[in-house]
């Protein structure tokens, strides 16, 4: 809930410092994660920040906590979800990599640069990645795959995304759509059906030319 107070007016929230703060290491990294700065961009006073959080620290964890629960909480639910098929399983996780409200690949991206400078984050994303990797892998075992293929599986189809995002690779939307059935194909070992393809594109607002 938002704070008032009757002698300085508003001084935010939670979610409203966070959310600045995520736009500023999206924007310039981790350094620009300060609580000055932070007040400037929000026309805030600098003691306003301390009703929600009790330092910097905290507010980094909180960062840290976001990114943790909608990236690798998202595609741990996208691997979990109905499909009636693996091909179908794989195209709900590839939901990550199109719809931002499930996977934000910029932040993903922040995180991982700030990684490079803080062991503590280089521990959070490689506990993330082993969450991630493990629950795709329990989703190609659940399509009959034995132990160590899925996990083969599970890596590839994990490791090249990362790698998309490691690149900061930008693809035109219908070219990445027109190659979606061959990396199922090549992920999965077999290629998607046009129904499914159809439900998929049509949740994505796209329509193949």
């Amino acid at each position: 809930m938002d704070q008032i107070s009757s002698d300085s007016g508003w001084r935010g929230s939670p979610e409203v410092w966070l959310e600045a703060a995520c736009e500023a290491l999206l924007e310039s990294g981790v350094e620009a994660v300060k609580i000055l700065p932070l007040a400037k961009r929000l026309g805030l006073s600098r003691t306003s920040f301390y009703w929600f959080f009790k330092d910097r620290e905290e507010l980094l964890s909180a960062l840290v906590a976001r990114w943790r629960d909608k990236n690798t909480g998202n595609l741990v639910r996208q691997t979990e979800a109905y499909a009636e098929s693996l091909t179908e399983a794989m195209l709900n996780v590839f939901d990550c990599w199109l719809n931002t409200d499930l996977f934000d690949s910029q932040f993903e991206f922040a995180v991982r640069s700030w990684a490079l400078q803080a062991p503590e984050i280089l521990a959070e994303v490689r506990k993330a990645d082993q969450t991630r990797i493990e629950a795709l892998t329990r989703m190609f075992i659940r399509f009959g795959y034995e132990e160590t293929v899925a996990d083969v599986h599970a890596r590839a189809t994990y490791m090249v995304q990362i790698g998309y995002i490691s690149m900061q690779s930008a693809e035109d939307i219908a070219v990445r759509m027109k190659r979606i059935p061959e990396y199922i194909a090549i992920y999965t070992g077999q290629m998607p059906q046009k129904r499914e393809l159809d439900r998929f594109f049509a949740r994505h607002g796209y329509r193949p030319g």
